[in-house]
């Protein structure tokens, strides 16, 4: 009997999964405070995380811990040297937040480009008759977007910009040439080569000591001041400060945050103030639907464990 503990609320069809298992027992907690999974996290098999912690002194209390399945695609919540000491899997939910994070990405593009707030409150107020005064607004069609990072996300996303009729960059070292073509874009080497002739740029990568702080001014510096720039990805990846200099300065024209270096960010945070900044609380893949996938997804990763037939690509290779 393999023991399960799912750690944060997942979506019920995910826990129905189990409940149809008579090989697998479960326990759901919501309470994430380090001490109190330490005392408990040590008999179970297999953990389905969210967002919580999982620093070294949880995973080497967990003796019994086999596979921990992310429910999501990031993990720099869990201590990755304490899981590869342990030879414990780490599998993600590799294909069920595509459609949902690109999708938000393009809600995010339009929401800027098109002055979504300004046209709504111009009605609003009764001052209809005023729309001739307004700043004009953005079309997608014919501009070029940077899409860094071309997974799951980014493959999806790319089909949603072909749709309005954009020219699509990507810079991506670990995807062929071919593959990008195959799909509609160009590869670029380096976004250096290409920043100062692109209107948007849509994030989609890790953060690491090779990405952190890569959005910085001196690149905005280099940008059209028409460039929107979307983080659905990592925080950290975009200088904040920076970004909001570069705002503040007309260095470039808007940007759409989902994720923040610290979350939920400082109240302090200036970003929170400033009015070219569309924003979402880490909330890019919360519809329904994907709820439902990442659930389902999340869960079928450990029942598949332990039934040997993990698919390899929802592995993490560490």
């Amino acid at each position: 009997m393999k023991k399960i503990l799912i750690i944060q609320k997942i979506h019920e069809s995910g826990i129905e999964l189990l409940r149809k298992r008579k090989d697998f027992t479960y326990e759901a907690i919501d309470n994430v405070e380090p001490e109190l999974l330490k005392s408990q996290i040590q008999e179970f098999d297999g953990i389905a995380i969210r967002t919580a912690k999982l620093n070294s002194d949880l995973i080497n209390k967990a003796t019994k811990l086999k596979i921990i399945s992310r429910h999501g695609v990031g993990y720099d919540n869990i201590d990755i040297e304490s899981v590869k000491t342990r030879n414990i899997t780490l599998a993600i939910t590799g294909t069920a937040n595509a459609a949902a994070v690109a999708e938000h990405v393009m809600f995010m593009i339009l929401n800027i480009s098109k002055g979504k707030e300004m046209y709504d409150k111009c009605v609003r107020a009764g001052e209809f008759k005023k729309r001739n005064q307004l700043p004009k607004v953005i079309e997608l069609w014919n501009k070029k977007i940077l899409i860094a990072g071309f997974g799951r996300v980014g493959q999806s996303l790319i089909k949603r910009c072909k749709g309005f009729e954009m020219d699509v960059y990507v810079i991506d070292p670990f995807v062929e040439k071919n593959k990008i073509q195959s799909l509609g874009g160009k590869k670029v080497d380096t976004i250096d080569s290409i920043v100062a002739d692109i209107d948007y740029i849509s994030l989609h990568i890790p953060i690491n000591e090779k990405t952190k702080n890569m959005i910085n001014f001196d690149l905005m510096k280099k940008m059209k001041n028409t460039c929107i720039i979307i983080n659905t990805a990592r925080g950290g990846i975009i200088n904040e400060g920076d970004l909001n200099k570069a705002l503040n300065e007309n260095i470039i024209y808007g940007a759409g945050l989902d994720v923040f270096e610290n979350e939920p960010p400082s109240n302090n945070n200036p970003l929170l103030k400033n009015k070219k900044v569309f924003l979402s609380p880490h909330t890019a893949s919360f519809t329904e639907e994907c709820m439902k996938r990442m659930g389902k997804e999340t869960i079928q990763n450990i029942i598949d464990f332990f039934d040997k037939k993990l698919d390899k690509s929802m592995i993490v290779k560490l």
